[in-house]
């Protein structure tokens, strides 16, 4: 059984993204442990490219940022290494293909599996092309997650039936950012895919208020947030640990 599944075992799970390297990657381990310390159940690691095409402009500014710094895939990695000392949770990397045929699959993902990385998400990659990874992830134990949108319509099934990890389910359509309102009917998506796998699914896109998180939760099983992260990062920089594990807290607390 992938390990993900652990994030899952406890009732509803609470992931969170981060941007790697934004401000700086002393920051990222210090935000990731207050997360964790504070009731993540999984931890979403962007790993930062210049044209991060499923991102809002909240995110996109944090890829620019990580990059100005000079975050590399390699110091991802050390930053990996150094947050398994003592941080249990599942890993999940965020990123875009190039990224990973830049570095080399198969280097790549031996290094996920060598430090503790438990799956990837890699939104560029349709499922229908997800083959030119697949092979090698399963290879090192890699779980490639699939994501689900309001567009997949009779793909659901399809995608669902194969998927690792857990299931990404897109809440809305366009990029990540904070949304007032989530009009998607997502229960009719939730309810195809536990039809046709086991495996868990959790919402993200859009998703910023506790209201919302449990909302989202109560028709999955667990929310994903990112761009309200990223805006605590924003504004208060190498100070933001004690802020994200706080806000963190306040989420997972709504799925309980």
């Amino acid at each position: 059984m992938s390990k993900i599944s652990e994030a899952f075992a406890r009732g509803k799970a609470f992931i969170p993204f981060i941007t790697c390297g934004d401000p700086n990657l002393e920051t990222t381990a210090k935000v990731v442990r207050a997360a964790v310390d504070n009731g993540a159940d999984l931890v979403e690691l962007g790993i930062p490219f210049s044209d991060p095409t499923a991102e809002g402009v909240v995110i996109q500014a944090a890829n620019l940022r990580a990059l100005q710094g000079g975050v590399t895939t390699d110091k991802i990695f050390d930053l990996v290494r150094d947050l398994r000392v003592d941080v249990k949770v599942p890993f999940v990397f965020m990123t875009y293909a190039n990224v990973v045929y830049s570095y080399g699959a198969e280097k790549f993902f031996a290094n996920c599996q060598r430090l503790g990385v438990d799956g990837i998400i890699l939104p560029d990659v349709p499922f229908e092309e997800k083959g030119e990874f697949l092979s090698t992830c399963r290879k090192f134990g890699v779980d490639l997650i699939s994501m689900i949108a309001p567009t997949s319509e009779q793909r659901i099934a399809m995608i669902a039936r194969e998927a690792e990890g857990f299931v990404y389910v897109v809440s809305s359509l366009g990029v990540t950012g904070v949304r007032s309102e989530i009009k998607t009917d997502l229960a009719s998506i939730v309810a195809a895919i536990r039809a046709n796998t086991k495996i868990p699914c959790a919402i993200g896109f859009g998703i910023s208020t506790p209201a919302q998180a449990q909302a989202m939760a109560r028709i999955s099983d667990g929310a994903i947030v990112g761009s309200a992260i990223i805006k605590i990062l924003a504004a208060h920089g190498t100070n933001s640990a004690e802020f994200v594990g706080a806000y963190v807290r306040e989420m997972k607390d709504a799925l309980l």
